[in-house]
């Protein structure tokens, strides 16, 4: 079974999803099927049931809110994904909080050229857990602050929510 649970944030509500444990999606909206549906089929089989407090997950995100940045990188994710995906999921999440790559920048943290830069907003884009692989901390290197599934107010918030936090 994958438990769910919708969190208040400044910036919007946020559904967690888990399964025994391990954080398989998560994203800025109020219904967690919205995640659900993105997740594989063989997870979907499982179903999905919304709990009132998944725990450790949970207590992450109101400490990253309450400024503990750090909070996220402890709770263990999961998501599916070539080898390649998988290595600059990786990469994401070694990005510090407060601090921001390019797409060429991720790409080289997780061993790959620069020139794989499309790589890297391919696995950006097809991110299922945000803010815990944060995603919103890869800008483009021409500027601006690019795309983000849940919008770009929300990536503009957690960058300035974690800069502020320094």
């Amino acid at each position: 079974m994958i438990d769910a649970q919708v969190l208040p944030t400044p910036i919007g509500p946020l559904s967690l999803l888990c399964r025994d444990g391990v954080l398989v999606a998560a994203g800025f909206t109020a219904d967690p099927s919205d995640m659900f549906v993105r997740l594989s089929p063989a997870l979907q089989a499982e179903g999905l049931d919304v709990v009132d407090d998944l725990g450790p997950a949970a207590q992450a995100v109101r400490d990253y809110l309450d400024g503990d940045l750090l909070a996220l990188d402890a709770v263990p994710v999961e998501q599916p994904g070539t080898a390649t995906r998988k290595r600059l999921h990786e990469a994401l999440r070694e990005v510090k909080p407060g601090t921001t790559v390019s797409y060429a920048e991720l790409a080289e943290r997780a061993g790959l050229p620069r020139t794989a830069a499309r790589a890297a907003g391919s696995a950006c884009s097809q991110n299922l857990i945000a803010p815990f692989v944060p995603c919103h901390r890869v800008l483009p290197g021409s500027g601006g602050y690019g795309g983000y599934y849940y919008g770009v107010p929300v990536k503009e918030w957690l960058l300035a929510h974690e800069s502020a936090r320094l």
